[in-house]
């Protein structure tokens, strides 16, 4: 009998800014509607089929509040405004975002979208901004949703020229979807047909939390950074992933996935520790825990892991064959990929004797390259396995158990295990590479910042430490460095830096000039200025009340470096960055990070009275009075500086 062990790893980054509470990317909460339910639910059809589904808390925590309408992002707020009353800055973010997804699979699959893509350059009529509005969003939902609810399936049977109606009808649907996601997740739980585990709460990678020195065992003479070194972090993040979990599903998890499979002896201990029985990580560090190449007769077994009092069974995924469904058999046909799998397991297992095989992979980012959002090639796997007696499929605690149970197939002793992750058994993806290491820098100053803070209040205190923790995600590290490119990437680097940002604002300190300045390579040093592209209208609060309030104003960043004379004050030339832009009658001004007490405007033709609004931010508006204006910021009564430090800005 041959052991089928999957396990479906949904993550997502951390995308709310907890000190705007804006969500920044959509991505949560379109493989809510896409993947998270209909994963699970496609197993009702095959009772003989039990998986592992690994929930990071972060994701479910975004879900949540999404599914009770305490959520929001751009792009949602976008889909859902009135075609006919779309600011220009919106529209714009529509015609850049909207056709985000697989241009084959998913845009071609609709007449209408695909006409719309290929008319992208041109002009767009308030009815086709509607129509890709809803396309945008209908592209996103679960294949077998958009199969049985009729109301849908009419909405894709119109095709095109859709009313403020249909409109509404697809927010509705979208939140029945989204807030049917976790409950679908505690039925299949409760009658056992899947088990839930976890990852650390924010998804770091731990052993670079316990000792990022780690990295150097790992790669010998990679550069690194300044030594971060906070297991209690680590632990934190493991206790409340856990206690999480058993919080929202009602079950306490028995297995950590730990992010990207990165494992180390310190973050199994405390693993352990936290009272986690099983874990998991890539046959790569198998092979390098072992010293030589692992094979189908090292990997399709179970291990036990025991060091210093503290044990972890452990489950060793099939590289090539989680590889197999995460990036080959969507080029293949539903059928002949699935018996492709089955046979390659065929010829790898050893004949004869028991095979424990673990299938481990990111369970959501694959199916969009497949026909049917994989449903097809899901449907012919699950149903060859099921009818095939030499095959089961059983959780991770269920194999395990399986193994135990018998003798002759118990675990494996391993003493100790060598520190990597499932990306080529080390941990180059996430440190060592110039913008890396800098990410790392930043986020141990920002540490440091935490422990030396004095006379914080504890609501504050809670908020920097929240920040800290979300910093420590890996995914931010995942876009620096030459591994992985996407579209998104400026964004996250914004949101990483804005994550630490709000530990400074959250401990009554300013933020550090540098956290204003991309760290991906491209981004120069000095003085930045991107003009306007749309006028603006913002709410005049001191609060940044809506994403699209200043999405298409001028931008300008004063150089942080001194001249030949350097001024002996705190601050950056008042400011960390300026926003600006106008409608008919008024300029409007934000700055972000502006250390000064007192803020005028001033045109070339003279000052202007303007109104300011202090919050988290500076806002101020005045009427346009020029062509050209400055900032001048005052402290205590003095000019601390001008913004920009020489000549004006030109607003037409």
């Amino acid at each position: 009998m041959t052991t089928l062990c999957f396990l479906w790893h949904m993550h997502q980054p951390f995308y709310k800014d907890l000190w705007t509470g804006e969500y920044k990317l959509p991505w949560t909460r379109l493989h809510a509607l896409k993947d998270y339910a209909g994963m699970v639910e496609i197993l009702g059809e095959f009772p003989r089929i039990h998986q592992t589904f690994n929930l990071v808390p972060s994701m479910v925590a975004q879900i949540e509040e999404y599914a009770e309408g305490k959520a929001s992002d751009p792009f949602l707020d976008c889909a859902l405004a009135p075609a006919e009353e779309l600011t220009e800055a919106q529209r714009n973010f529509i015609l850049k975002y909207f056709f985000q997804t697989h241009v084959e699979r998913i845009i071609h699959r609709y007449p209408r979208y695909r006409e719309l893509y290929e008319r992208r350059e041109q002009r767009f009529s308030v009815q086709d901004l509607r129509d890709l509005q809803i396309f945008s969003q209908i592209a996103w939902f679960d294949e077998d949703l958009l199969a049985r609810d009729e109301e849908l399936r009419a909405l894709i049977r119109k095709g095109r020229d859709f009313s403020r109606e249909d409109q509404a009808m697809m927010a509705r649907k979208q939140s029945e979807a989204l807030r049917r996601v976790l409950p679908v997740y505690r039925e299949y739980a409760a009658k056992g047909q899947i088990e839930i585990s976890t990852t650390p709460f924010y998804h770091p990678i731990l052993p670079l939390l316990c000792d990022s020195d780690i990295a150097g065992v790992t790669h010998p003479g990679v550069p690194l950074p300044s030594r971060f070194r906070y297991p209690g972090d680590a632990r934190v993040q493991l206790e409340r992933a856990r206690s999480y979990i058993e919080e929202k599903f009602g079950v306490r998890p028995k297995g950590l996935w730990p992010s990207e499979g990165s494992v180390s002896d310190d973050a199994l201990a405390l693993a352990a520790e936290c009272g986690f029985t099983w874990s998991g990580t890539d046959n790569g560090v198998l092979a390098r825990t072992l010293g030589h190449a692992a094979g189908a007769f090292e990997t399709y077994r179970a291990y036990c892991w025991k060091q210093r009092g503290h044990e972890m069974r452990m489950l060793f995924r099939d590289h090539y064959l989680s590889d197999l469904i995460g990036f080959t058999y969507s080029r293949m046909g539903a059928a002949e990929a699935a018996e492709h799998f089955l046979e390659k397991i065929r010829q790898n297992a050893p004949a004869g004797s028991q095979a424990l095989v673990p299938i481990i992979l990111d369970g959501e980012n694959a199916w969009e390259w497949y026909e049917a959002n994989g449903r097809p090639f899901l449907r012919e796997l699950y149903g060859r396995i099921s009818e095939d007696a030499e095959f089961e499929a059983l959780t991770a605690a269920e194999a395990l158990e399986k193994f135990e149970a018998q003798s002759n197939l118990g675990p494996q002793a391993l003493p100790g295990i060598f520190p990597g992750s499932w990306i080529n058994a080390n941990f180059d993806v996430w440190i060592g590479a110039e913008e890396d290491n800098l990410a790392w820098e930043y986020l141990l100053a920002a540490r440091r910042a935490y422990d030396d803070a004095k006379n914080v209040p504890e609501e504050n205190r809670k908020l920097a430490y929240e920040e800290l923790l979300i910093s420590e995600g890996s995914d931010w590290n995942w876009w620096y460095g030459p591994e992985h490119g996407s579209e998104n990437r400026p964004e996250f680097d914004e949101l990483y830096r804005d994550h630490l940002k709000n530990v400074y604002r959250a401990l009554g300190l300013e933020p550090p000039a540098e956290l204003s300045r991309p760290i991906l390579k491209g981004f120069g040093e000095g003085e930045h200025h991107e003009a306007p592209v749309n006028s603006i209208h913002p709410t005049l609060d001191g609060e940044v009340t809506s994403h699209f309030e200043w999405m298409g104003a001028g931008r300008y960043r004063p150089d942080p470096r001194s001249g030949a004379m350097h001024a002996a004050t705190e601050s950056t030339a008042g400011a960390q960055e300026m926003f600006y832009g106008c409608d008919e009658a008024h300029l409007y001004v934000r700055l972000d990070g502006a250390s000064g007490d007192s803020f005028a405007v001033e045109f070339e033709t003279g000052a202007a009275a303007a109104e300011v609004a202090r919050g988290r931010v500076i806002e101020m508006r005045t009427p346009r009075l020029g062509k050209m204006f400055r900032v001048v910021v005052t402290k205590d009564g003095l000019v601390m500086a001008t913004l920009p430090a020489q000549g004006w800005i030109a607003i037409g």
